[in-house]
């Protein structure tokens, strides 16, 4: 028999996916869910990835969101948060997206990891550059299938971290090449203006530092990283809302860039 903690992950993950299916966002979870619960938002956010996958999607990583002070500040939190990524969500560098895929869209620009080997210990920051292969410029198009964005931190976490979909630029780069913690980046529109800028030391002060932390808790959830997957480590400076038409390119020091047009 389903107890009602289990029936209200299940609704709640019903109530993210049908907004996704129907192209319209949906009142907020923590109405059933509670909004303090995280373990909970997060068996919330496995139960619709479990639905993806049995739809034919394979997971090809994850993300790392909330990073910002400012953000936490503003949902509540002391602490980061993560998402799945799926194949259904990349794209490669300069890649039409189909925006009407898109409910809620925001841009934000991060230094991607792609792992050379599994993690299935807790390692710090310097003992993780071993475990990863390279590093590249990535575009992540964060969405909500919350309606207006009235999340607090469980609305977020059971609506896969708020994961919408991401764009890996062409440069792969050793990490012996450079420090993650000093890039700069810059995000720009179609017309060359600047619509975003920041630096590594804005992704909880190192995007390793990030990656730590994801190694750490996919641990403590019984899903550690694996070699292969993409990591998106967090944002490198302020999110930019993005629409049907709009062409947007990111600039990272010693990354190169990576483009992102939306039809």
């Amino acid at each position: 028999m389903t107890t009602d903690v289990d029936q209200a992950v299940v609704d709640a993950a019903r109530r993210l996916l049908a907004a996704q299916e129907q192209g319209a966002p949906a009142a907020p979870v923590r109405d059933l869910i509670g909004s303090t619960d995280i373990d909970r938002a997060y068996r919330v956010q496995q139960e619709i990835i479990a639905a993806r996958v049995a739809a034919g999607a394979q997971v090809v990583g994850r993300k790392i969101g909330l990073t910002s002070e400012a953000v936490q500040r503003q949902v509540g939190v002391d602490r980061p948060d993560f998402g799945v990524l799926l194949d259904t969500m990349r794209y490669a560098d300069g890649e039409t997206i189909p925006a009407a895929t898109l409910l809620q869209p925001r841009a934000e620009v991060e230094l991607a990891f792609v792992l050379a080997s599994d993690i299935e210990r807790a390692l710090e920051p310097d003992e993780l550059r071993g475990a990863v292969a390279y590093a590249t410029a990535a575009i992540e198009v964060v969405d909500s299938r919350v309606r207006d964005w009235d999340i607090t931190i469980t609305d977020t976490v059971a609506d896969n971290a708020s994961t919408g979909v991401f764009v890996l630029g062409a440069e792969q780069v050793p990490l012996s090449a450079f420090e993650p913690r000093e890039v700069t980046m810059t995000l720009r529109d179609a017309d060359g203006r600047e619509l975003s800028s920041g630096s590594g030391a804005a992704c909880l002060g190192d995007p390793l530092a990030a990656l730590a932390w994801l190694a750490g808790t996919a641990l403590e959830y019984g899903a550690p990283l694996r070699a292969g997957d993409v990591i998106l480590s967090g944002a490198l400076g302020p999110l930019a809302p993005v629409a049907a038409g709009d062409e947007i390119t990111a600039t990272i020091s010693s990354l190169g860039t990576v483009t992102a047009r939306f039809a």
